[in-house]
């Protein structure tokens, strides 16, 4: 579908609608804010100061929001006071989003509005055990709801010529599972990436906390490849408590296909594609969902789900491996995928 069309769904989707925008002002939240500032009966953007965001992010959402032209409030809670948060159990980003969306869910109550978040349909290929939060407490995600990758949300901004964070994930996820999040962890990563950013002019940076071992991610690696400046970042980063300062030279956030495909030709099926997810899928939730598309065959013994859709068909694996058959090219597989993502209900 081309981006205007999407767009114009998406007005039409928020059109006359009350709601409250899950609102970081990054790249997705920031452009479902606008469209519903233009097109909404009532609209308001809400910001969660978590006590472990980016130290710049708090203050880029609040400008960002103003640029757009919504209406915008920050609620404050300091998630390091819970431990169950504190400890950093693999299933973090399910308790933090939980926490985050019930005082949202609250706020919308309150204001006879309904919570709609920036999930976009790329996130449902992530290992990112917070988006079942969305389907318990049944917030809105249109851009999944209509398809927008993360590159056409990007270009959507372009073209609309609306700024945005580049930086709003909060610093928990940094920090290795299973490790402590405290305040000086906090505290010299947020140092780390704020130093970097300065002295590379980047403002895609992540430094990971691994045990005490700062491993940098950094949109374009070649801006600090010199003995000079690698020696002063291995200084800096020490001097504030890393044990050790490495660098992954793959660099951080270069976009991706939605689905890494790997086409085998086979006559009877003619062309199949195949890709992976990176997390375990609840086959018994799925074929539930999987049921308002088309026929659905599942066997939970073998943990698998087969639909048929629009004479094509699709096996989804517990495993997380996705087969599609019967489909034409690389093309048809990717729009039979993203109609089968928003269905698919992964374990937390």
């Amino acid at each position: 579908m081309e981006l205007e069309s999407k767009l114009e769904q998406l007005e039409d989707y928020l059109n006359n609608m009350k709601v409250l925008v899950a609102f970081s002002g990054g790249a997705d939240s920031s452009l479902v804010a606008y469209i519903a500032s233009k097109v909404s009966k009532e609209s308001l953007a809400v910001t969660v100061d978590n006590g472990v965001m980016p130290s710049d992010c708090i203050g880029n959402a609040i400008k960002t929001a103003k640029a757009i032209g919504i209406e915008h409030s920050v609620v404050e809670e300091d998630y390091l006071n819970d431990e169950s948060f504190r400890s950093n159990p693999p299933n973090r980003c399910y308790v933090c989003k939980s926490k985050m969306y019930s005082k949202l869910v609250k706020i919308a109550d309150e204001k006879n509005l309904e919570v709609v978040d920036g999930t976009n349909i790329t996130d449902l290929l992530e290992d990112r055990p917070g988006i079942m939060v969305n389907y318990g407490k049944n917030i809105k995600s249109p851009l999944v709801k209509l398809g927008f990758t993360v590159e056409d949300v990007r270009n959507a901004l372009k073209i609309l010529n609306i700024d945005y964070s580049k930086s709003t994930t909060c610093m928990a996820t940094r920090i290795s599972k299973n490790s402590e999040i405290t305040p000086k962890k906090i505290n010299r990563i947020n140092y780390a990436e704020s130093f970097l950013k300065g002295l590379s002019g980047s403002d895609i940076v992540r430094v990971r906390d691994q045990n005490g071992v700062a491993l940098i991610e950094l949109g374009d690696v070649d801006k600090i490849l010199n003995t000079g400046i690698l020696n002063h970042i291995d200084s800096e980063l020490k001097a504030v408590g890393f044990k050790r300062v490495t660098l992954d030279i793959g660099g951080y956030g270069n976009s991706k296909d939605i689905v890494i495909y790997k086409p085998c030709k086979d006559e009877k099926h003619k062309i199949m594609f195949e890709t992976e997810l990176p997390y375990t899928i609840n086959i018994e939730e799925t074929c539930k969902q999987l049921e308002n598309l088309g026929n659905v065959k599942c066997s939970l013994e073998m943990g698998i789900a087969m639909l048929e859709i629009q004479e094509r068909n699709i096996t989804v694996f517990k495993t997380g491996k996705i087969v599609a058959r019967r489909v034409v090219d690389k093309d048809d597989a990717e729009n039979l995928l993203v109609k089968v993502l928003p269905s698919i209900r992964r374990n937390i």
